[in-house]
Parts: C-alpha cells; structure tokens; sequence
C-alpha cells in the first residue's frame, strides 16, 4: 500500500490538473487549481468541461421554460448561459475565421486578418447564421423535451474534433494559440472521443450514431479547407470547429 499511495496521490493531481487547465482554456468560470504545463495534454477533458458548458445552458433554459417563458425567449437564455460561460471564445474564433478564410487571397494575409481582433462582414454573417441556427436547435430540443441532455452531449461531443484537428494539422503560425499549449497525444485524443461519443449515447445509438458522422464530416471538412486556405491550424480553427460541430450534432439529436 505505502508503494501505491505516492503513486495514486501522482495520479490524482494529474487528472485534477488537467481539469483545472481544461477549464481555464476553455470556460471563464472560476476555478482553483495548479493547471497542467502544457493545455493540450489535457485536451482529453474538454469534452467534460463542454458536457458542464451544456448542463449550465440546460438548466437555465429549463428552469426559464418552466416559469412560465415562452420557448424561444427560454432557448435564447439557454444560448446566452452558454456564451457566458464561455465568454463567446469559439465564437470568436468562427468569426475570425470566417473573416480571414474569405477576406484574404494568400496565407499570410488570411493569418493577418484572423489577428485582426476587428470583425468584418464575413464574420458578422458567420456569427448570425451560427446563432440563429443554435437558437433554433435549442428551441426544437425544448419542444422535443430533454434539453439538458442533449446540451450535456452536444457540449462534449463539439469539443472532441478540437483535439483532433490539433492531432492532425500543424500550427498555422509559430506564434499562436494553438501551437503555444502543444500538441495533444494520441491516448488524450482517444480518451476526449470515447468521452464524446458516451455522451451521445445517452440519447440512444441511433441519435449517437447520426450525430457522431455528422460531426466527423464537419470536423474533416473543416480541416481540409484550414489546410487548403493556411496550411494548418489556429486557435480560431479550433474555435470555429466547435460552434459547426455543436450545430450538426445538435442538428441530428432534434432529427425527427
């Protein structure tokens, strides 16, 4: 026992920390905690800080509905929990992207403008379409009933392909986000999958099922237009790879 207790104790504080830094990477929620040294070896966890993300939206949006608000007004409030609790991080990211992908016609000018912390009209438009389409899903989700569950899985399903496309692509810049907090190892991105996909199947295998292939497609396609446009990934790749993913799997769990 005195042989294993050191090692547990090892253990025990690894995962914590990388709770911790899965948390502060992602969330602005309040959190305690020596996080890991480098973000991407805990990127494993982030479809547990999503699955957080989703209950807090899904408990406001419930406990909205069932004082008496309308459902959409509910559904917005669920939307808004969930970009506070975020502090509108991947929608940042889905803006600049969409400013950088399509407002510049070579890499270095499309990684200049996803710098640029000014939007432009592209990423106005992403941001509306990726709003309206997730509004519309939540409020679909509370006529259907279940939303805090389906919150809890698209929140965790979302953020596995992050891991992923950080496996897959090199930084786009030497400088950035997404090369600063390192590359994850194939282990933690296999762990975040199997977190995201036991989360879908708590809606049964069929909705898991439609949901995880529609989340793949995004998520490759995505990453073969980031390698095509800037030959590699940033943080705001990753970002926008969230909000589209969370929009198809929310798209297959409201499927009727």
């Amino acid at each position: 026992m005195r042989r294993n207790g050191p090692l547990l104790t090892r253990c025990d504080m690894s995962l914590k920390s990388d709770l911790v830094s899965a948390a502060i990477l992602l969330t602005r929620l309040p959190v305690q905690g020596k996080p890991t040294a480098e973000a991407a070896r805990a990127a494993w966890a982030w479809p547990l800080v999503g699955a957080l993300v989703g209950l807090i939206a899904g408990i406001v949006g419930t406990v909205a509905l069932a004082l008496g608000l309308q459902t959409g007004l509910a559904a917005g409030l669920a939307l808004a929990a969930s970009i506070v609790v975020t502090g509108a991080l991947h929608e940042d990211g889905l803006a600049d992207l969409a400013d950088g992908f399509w407002g510049g016609f070579d890499k270095e000018r499309r990684l200049e403008i996803m710098r640029d912390s000014r939007i432009g009209t592209y990423g106005v438009i992403a941001l509306v379409l990726s709003l309206v389409a997730r509004w519309a899903l939540i409020t679909a989700a509370l006529e259907n009933g279940g939303l805090i569950w389906v919150l809890v899985a698209s929140g965790a399903a979302s953020r596995a392909p992050m891991a992923v496309m950080m496996r897959w692509l090199p930084p786009a810049r030497a400088d950035g986000l997404a090369n600063s907090v390192g590359r994850p190892s194939s282990r933690s991105v296999l762990v975040g999958l199997g977190l995201g996909a036991l989360a879908l199947l708590l809606l049964g295998p069929a909705a898991a099922l439609l949901a995880a292939g529609l989340a793949g497609a995004t998520a490759l396609g995505l990453g073969l237009l980031a390698r095509a446009k800037i030959g590699g990934q940033t943080g705001d790749v990753l970002g926008a790879c969230q909000q589209l993913c969370e929009i198809a799997v929310l798209a297959a769990l409201t499927a009727r």
